[in-house]
This record gives structure tokens, C-alpha cells and sequence, in this order.
């Protein structure tokens, strides 16, 4: 039988079989990737998937199951499952069935090219990256990494109040990753391109982009120890924000794994912060019209102009506060439970590009690479203890390469702190972005 029919025969058979109310989570995706070295092609992978999950009311408990398998033995199985999962249920508070809302917001689908490039082109391209890189500078030793992948992904939710819900969505990716040697110096670089569209991504480009990140960390030394100025270059402040954005969740705030507990509506950064949810940004990693519950998306601002104005809810913590949901219900795969989470998660960018923040400090360091962000990191107490890589800034100048340091402080404390935010927004392989962010000061170890 085909998707829709096996779709429509399961919850037939959930309220045939006692399920008060069911809904079906289906999601498939197909993926391309291609990894070249020295010249050749290393690696190359296609591969499809797909998946469906159950959920349902038995006596006012919700159940779950899932499975891979769609045919007559698998609908008794999910229906089996739903039905022991919920007798295993000993909280009172519930996920529910959501019978849907009266309107979407109109979101377009990504205009793509992913499905008419031949693999021959993707191929091309990627051994197009690796030379580019190496070429791009005599102190390229090799290029670590070179990699073009494609991805296509479908959600559909369908319930047996009548809802049906279906998005699709695409994403392309190439990257490289030189090793550049300068005596007994050794650095490596990366430059990833994102998009929707396969004939965005553009070899020379990355390549050049790469090495010359590469090149840049040649000769680095740690500074001293102390109290610096620090701009957080704007891939450096995506990483963090990802790594503490568990905190805006109310998900975590109600299990006491954030602090952010009562605050909305108070002030907890400097009033030139606002930090975006927005799940309808064209043509973003993570948009969609509905979360994973069917709620309809809704972009939010979660910290206006210095002010908590909203966790992210799913409609089980909104119920459980008192509040509206605001379309934050996640899945991190057909099989996995609703939890909550961000969507295009960023920082609002000013005006002022990243040398213009670096005149305004005139000296500090700006930190450009974090490493450690999931042993150096309290993602509840918000403290961190992060590797790091950059460069002093002098008389508002780049100034000296720095490796082998420590960047020290408290996520909480790092947003009242934020004194500027650049206009250099980006996406940097993800759906958390920042611009360059000057953000006070920070405690460095080093020599």
C-alpha cells in the first residue's frame, strides 16, 4: 500500500482498537555526500530513510511508538506499542493530541536544484573545492577535509481530529579544510557554504576563503594571563549561543535545568540585545509553517531590547504555566519524543561590521574559534572554560595571532555584559546564527 493509504488505515485502526486520539508523525529524507583527497574522490554515499511514529491516548496517558515497516503487522505493532507505553505512564502531565489550528502562516517552500544535479556535478564540484584550497596558498600543506553533500527531507502529521499537515525541505553544503605549514607552525582552516540552491556553492570561493582562515592562525602564541576585551567573531558567538540555548527553553526551566525561571519580563542583557526565534525565515535552516505538535510557527523576539519577553514552549509546558505555546514543539527524528527547541535561533545584528567593532575596542582580543563546548560548558549554571583561538587587536588593528588560551565566564553575566553587536549575521552550517558580538569583558588563561 502506498503512504497515504497505510497513513489513513493506522488511525482507523488506533480508534478501532481503543486509542481515544492518534496522531501519525511521518518523516523520509534522501541525502548525497562526497569527500575528496589528494586529488581523488574518498568517499561517496547515497542514502534514503524513512519513518513513522504513533502517539495516542489510552485512558488519559499518552503512548508512543514507532517504526519503519508499513504494512498490516506493522499497524497492530504501533497500536501494541502505543497501548504498553501509556500503561507505563506514571506522570500526570500529558502531551496531547492537537486538533489544529484555524490558520498557517504562509510560508514558500525553498526553490531548489538539488533534485536535477547529477552526481557528476557534485563530484566535480567537490574535487573543484579541494583544489581551490590547496592552491590558494604555497603554505598548504594538504587539505583535510573536502566535502559537497545535498540533503531533501519530508514531515507530515496527521491526526485523527482531521489535521494533515506535510513541509518540505532541502539543504547543499560544501566545505573544505586546509592544513597550511609555515616551519614548525601548523594551522588549519574551514569554510563552509550553505544554501538551497546547488549552483550557489562556489568552489574558487570556499577554497580561497579556507586557506586564507588557515594562513591566518600560522604563528600563533598564547597572550597572558588576565582580564581582556573581547569580541566574539560571529562563527565563534553561533557556537555559544547553540551550546546555551537550552536555557530559553521552558522545557528545562520547569526541570530546574535553567535559570531563567520567573524572569520574563525583566531585563537580563544590555538593552542592545535581541535574540530571535523565527521559524518563518525565508529560506532558513529550521523554518516551517507548524511545529511538530501542528501548532502554527509564530516568529518571537525572547529577549527584546534587553528583556526576557518569552520562553520557548511546546503546548505541554505553556498548560503547565499558564501561557500560550509558541510553536518551539520539536522532534529530533520520527522515533524520538516531543521536546523543545529553538528553530532559526539568532541574535538581531546592528549596524557596524566587525572592524568597526574592533575600532570601537581599540584593544582586546577577538576570538574566532571555541573548542571544548561540551566538556567546558554548563549549559544550566551558564559557566564556561572554553579552548580558544584569535588575535590581539591593537589601535583597533588586528594585531597578533593567539592559540593555546582560555576564554572564562558565565553565559548569564556574558549577555548583561554584550556592549555591541555587529552587522555580520550568518548561519555558519546551522540554524543558530550571530553576528560578531563585543561582549565585555572575559577572563583569559594563557602563558
Amino acid at each position: 500500500m502506498n503512504m497515504d493509504q497505510f497513513i489513513d488505515q493506522l488511525l482507523a485502526a488506533a480508534k478501532a482498537a481503543g486509542i481515544d486520539t492518534a496522531e501519525v508523525f511521518y518523516q523520509d529524507g534522501s541525502s548525497f555526500s562526497v569527500e575528496a583527497m589528494e586529488g581523488e574522490i574518498k568517499a561517496y554515499e547515497v542514502s534514503s530513510s524513512c519513518g513513522l511514529s504513533l502517539r495516542g491516548t489510552v485512558n488519559g496517558k499518552m503512548g508512543y511508538s514507532a517504526t519503519q515497516a508499513f504494512d498490516e503487522a506493522a499497524i497492530q505493532q504501533l497500536i501494541e506499542g502505543v497501548k504498553e507505553s501509556a500503561a507505563l505512564v506514571e506522570t500526570d502531565e500529558q502531551d496531547e493530541i492537537f486538533a489544529g489550528e484555524a490558520a498557517y502562516p504562509e510560508l514558500k517552500e525553498a526553490e531548489t536544484d538539488i533534485d536535477t544535479v547529477p552526481a557528476e556535478d557534485k563530484l566535480a564540484l567537490c574535487l573543484a573545492v579541494e583544489k581551490a584550497a590547496k592552491e590558494a596558498d604555497p603554505r598548504v600543506w594538504k587539505v583535510e577535509s573536502a566535502t559537497v553533500a545535498t540533503n531533501r527531507s519530508t514531515v507530515r502529521l496527521k491526526n485523527s481530529y482531521g489535521l494533515d499537515l506535510k513541509w518540505n525541505d532541502c539543504i547543499c553544503y560544501a566545505y573544505a579544510a586546509p592544513i597550511a605549514k609555515d616551519g614548525d607552525s601548523t594551522a588549519v582552516g574551514m569554510e563552509i557554504s550553505c544554501g538551497k540552491r546547488f549552483d550557489t556553492l562556489n568552489a574558487e570561493e570556499i577554497g580561497k576563503k579556507s586557506t586564507a582562515e588557515a594562513v591566518s592562525q600560522l604563528h600563533g602564541a598564547p597572550v597572558e594571563q588576565g582580564s581582556y576585551r573581547i569580541i566574539m567573531r560571529n562563527d565563534a558567538m553561533s557556537s555559544l549561543l547553540r551550546t546555551f540555548s537550552g536555557i530559553f527553553s521552558a522545557e528545562n526551566v520547569q526541570q530546574k535545568m535553567s535559570l531563567l525561571g520567573g524572569k520574563e519580563g525583566t531585563a537580563i542583557a544590555n538593552d542592545v540585545v535581541t535574540l530571535m526565534d523565527d521559524p518563518l525565515l525565508e529560506n532558513g535552516f529550521n523554518s516551517s509553517p507548524f511545529d511538530a505538535e501542528g501548532s502554527a510557527s509564530k516568529t518571537k523576539a525572547v529577549i527584546d531590547k534587553g528583556v526576557l519577553t518569552t520562553l520557548l514552549h511546546s503546548r505541554k509546558t505553556a498548560r503547565k504555566q499558564g501561557v500560550e505555546t509558541t510553536g518551539n514543539a520539536s522532534r529530533g527524528s520520527y522515533a524520538a519524543p516531543v521536546r523543545v527547541a529553538p528553530t532559526n535561533f539568532f541574535f538581531k545584528p546592528g549596524e557596524k561590521d566587525l572592524a568597526a567593532l574592533m575600532a570601537d575596542m581599540g584593544e582586546g582580543l577577538v576570538i574566532t574559534e571555541l573548542g571544548g563546548l561540551h566538556s567546558g560548558a554548563n549549559p544550566t549554571s551558564g559557566d564556561f572554560s572554553l579552548i580558544a583561538k584569535g588575535y590581539t587587536v591593537k589601535d583597533g588593528q588586528r594585531d597578533k595571532t593567539v592559540e593555546q588560551i582560555t576564554v572564562a565566564g558565565n553565559f548569564y553575566e556574558l549577555l548583561k555584559g554584550i556592549r555591541a553587536i555587529g552587522s555580520d549575521l550568518i548561519f555558519p552550517a546551522s540554524s543558530t546564527g550571530s553576528p560578531s558580538i563585543d561582549v565585555g569583558i572575559l577572563q583569559v588563561s594563557g602563558k
